[in-house]
């Protein structure tokens, strides 16, 4: 944890340096993926564990009405995205988690929901939890485009997802914070392409 050596100002010097490190192409592509979902009327599922579960929860809840003009809410001839976080359904996680093991949370619910053509975002700073892990073999396996958000070196995650976005940040709390600060310039994106288009 960099803020423990560090006062606010050179914290926030050293975020923005890590954010000079990124590639946006990365963040045109999760772009574009979700994009096409919307077009093609498929589901886009999240999963994350921790601070990359709230970030999974945040995001979804942002795709689903940030994409949106206000004037649209109440026009039923407006399409809409088709968007699931995979962390927020309590009483299925808990009863998977419980019964049969937590690493089954996620794609058990894949297992349920998803179909071919299909955009899974996981995310875990790490990237070696095994239930992302799981899910995204599973998606990988059934016809769904997969996407892992990573930081540190990128785990697992990095290499058995198709696509990704990588933070080369070894500090969990700022690679969480660089995750949700590009996601919103993804939702930005997508209003662009979706909630200004007639």
């Amino acid at each position: 944890m960099i803020g423990t050596e560090l006062s606010p100002s050179a914290f926030l010097d050293r975020v923005a340096q890590e954010f000079a490190k990124l590639d946006p192409t990365e963040l045109s592509t999760l772009s574009d993926l979700i994009f096409q979902c919307y077009q093609t009327r498929a589901t886009v599922f999240i999963c994350g564990n921790g601070g990359s579960g709230s970030n999974a929860s945040h995001f979804c809840e942002d795709l689903g009405k940030q994409t949106i003009r206000r004037q649209d809410f109440d026009n039923d001839q407006k399409r809409r995205l088709r968007v699931l976080s995979l962390t927020d359904n309590t009483p299925y996680i808990l009863a998977w988690a419980n019964d049969e093991g937590y690493d089954r949370i996620f794609v058990e619910q894949l297992k349920n929901l998803a179909n071919p053509g299909d955009l899974l975002i996981a995310i875990s700073g790490s990237g070696n939890s095994p239930n992302v892990l799981r899910a995204i073999d599973w998606a990988n396996q059934h016809g769904l485009t997969t996407f892992g958000c990573t930081g540190f070196d990128g785990g697992q995650l990095r290499q058995r997802a198709q696509f990704g976005f990588h933070v080369p940040m070894h500090d969990m709390g700022v690679v969480e914070s660089i995750h949700l600060t590009a996601f919103h310039w993804v939702i930005d994106d997508l209003f662009r392409r979706i909630g200004l288009s007639t």
